[in-house]
């Protein structure tokens, strides 16, 4: 059985920072593409990050660029998502997911999903 469990969210200020985890147990999880998505309310969800198998590749969407870092250590099969200079729209819950591949990363189809991290900046 496929789990995948966020966590690390919370309320933060403006220009503050906060760092998500989510920790992956049922899948392989060094084979792997994964993924931060988020959502707000009223809001289409949207891809945040991506980060390939191995680490080398990823990609973020054009809001976070130079504010959020995504990473995974995978001898504890545990993506992450370090988010610096917080703005309140930012603020959404946040959910880490999987294609279930090892290839196609850039695909925004997700197969397996966590139950998400609410994410609150206040200003």
């Amino acid at each position: 059985q496929v789990r995948l469990v966020e966590s690390g969210g919370g309320s933060v200020q403006a220009g503050g920072s906060l760092r998500l985890s989510c920790a992956a147990s049922g899948i392989i999880f060094s084979r792997y593409c994964m993924a931060w998505f988020r959502q707000a309310p009223g809001k289409e969800r949207e891809r945040v990050a991506f980060i390939s198998p191995g680490g080398v590749s990823t990609v973020y969407v054009d809001s976070v660029k130079g504010r959020f870092t995504i990473s995974r250590d995978n001898a504890k099969n545990t993506l992450y998502l370090q988010m610096n200079s917080l703005k309140p729209e930012d603020s959404a819950m946040y959910y880490c997911a999987t294609n279930g591949l090892s290839y196609n990363c850039y695909s925004e189809y997700s197969k397996y999903w966590g139950q998400g991290t609410q994410v609150t900046v206040s200003s």
